[in-house]
């Protein structure tokens, strides 16, 4: 079953531009590169999985948002 919901524009264009904090991006990216030389604690490896899925789950929202506005991703 599908259902609409109006928004303003203004709010989905701001959706399109969800990204997760520079912070969190860096510590990603740094997580993600010693994840490969296998270096990671138990906890490193954790907060990997965690930030990996919030920014999927980011990317999957601004899809949708692009996808109402007609856009493709850049």
């Amino acid at each position: 079953m599908e259902s609409s919901v109006d928004a303003p524009l203004q709010w989905v264009e701001s959706i399109t531009m969800l990204r997760l904090p520079d912070r969190a991006d860096k510590r990603l990216q740094d997580l993600m590169d010693r994840n490969n030389e296998g270096t990671l604690t138990e906890q490193e490896l954790a907060d990997l999985s965690a930030l990996a899925e919030l920014s999927e789950r980011l990317a999957l929202v601004r899809a949708e948002a692009l996808h109402l506005l007609g856009r493709k991703p850049a």
